[in-house]
């Protein structure tokens, strides 16, 4: 099989774009972890497939494959460069689109200035939404990892994330202890771990271990997930300027029921073709 690609980029969080509208695709799980080796294949840390709607109020279906081959429900850097990517194919010349997600539908639109503004959804807090095993929705959670106990805001835009605080993004355990709050037994669809320094009420940095990829350059859902979790904690008041390591969002949420908007850039790299 020929496949034509862009490989794409969000703050350094990095893609293969596929077209499905054109062309009907049903990749294996070994075929996307081929795509996705930054050895052998073409290397991402997801591979995002475009597709025709299922539904009637969506202009597009948006699927997320992560390197490890699984499915995923969202990706918020994806969601910029998908914008970019329907743009640059010309599969569509609306500035603003809807979008069809395993998560739900989300509204990315385009600017003038060719960052990408995304209406990521209301974000959930209920432990079953997420998943989380617990019987209640409060805003601070403990979380046994290691014999550890830390301190975690679970909440889902689309995805699970568990965002902890701490004093400094540098010095965060991110190697050691992503892949436990990842696969903790509490979360039964794995989490996305998210450490947060707040530097003022209006700028965090940010650094997250997310599932089936490992620690990323940056992930879109998940400074969507810190500032909601910082707001609800009442460190932070929106807008919000998420420092990654890959560059800077900023994300608005205006409370309890209302949708997060985040914007930021989308970049193009390369197109190119491989042959699976």
């Amino acid at each position: 099989m020929r496949l034509e690609f862009l490989k794409m980029h969000g703050l350094g969080n990095d893609f293969v774009v596929l077209d499905g509208v054109r062309q009907q695709l049903a990749l294996t799980p070994e075929q996307l972890r081929y795509l996705a080796d930054r050895h052998f294949g073409v290397g991402c840390d997801q591979v995002l497939l475009v597709e025709k709607p299922t539904r009637p109020d969506a202009d597009f279906r948006y699927r997320i494959f992560n390197a490890d081959g699984g499915e995923v429900e969202q990706c918020g850097n994806g969601a910029r460069c998908f914008v970019r990517f329907v743009h640059e194919v010309g599969l569509t010349d609306r500035r603003e689109i809807r979008v069809e997600t395993r998560g739900g539908i989300i509204v990315p639109r385009l600017e003038a200035d060719g960052s990408v503004t995304v209406d990521m959804g209301v974000p959930r807090f209920q432990p079953q939404e997420i998943p989380f095993l617990h019987d209640d929705d409060v805003i601070i959670y403990n979380l046994d990892v290691a014999d550890e106990m830390l301190e975690v805001s679970v909440v889902s835009l689309g995805n699970p994330h568990a965002v902890q605080v701490v004093d400094s993004v540098e010095a965060a355990p991110v190697a050691a202890q992503g892949p436990l709050i990842e696969e903790h037994e509490r979360f039964p669809q794995r989490v996305n771990a998210g450490f947060m320094q707040v530097v003022d009420r209006h700028t965090i940095k940010l650094r997250v271990y997310e599932r089936g990829a490992g620690e990323t350059l940056a992930c879109g859902t998940g400074a969507c997930a810190a500032v909601v979790a910082g707001i609800r904690r009442g460190l932070l008041d929106s807008p919000v300027r998420v420092g990654t390591r890959g560059g800077d969002l900023t994300i608005v949420w205006g409370g309890a029921g209302r949708p997060v908007l985040m914007t930021g850039p989308a970049v193009t790299v390369f197109s190119g073709v491989i042959e699976l």
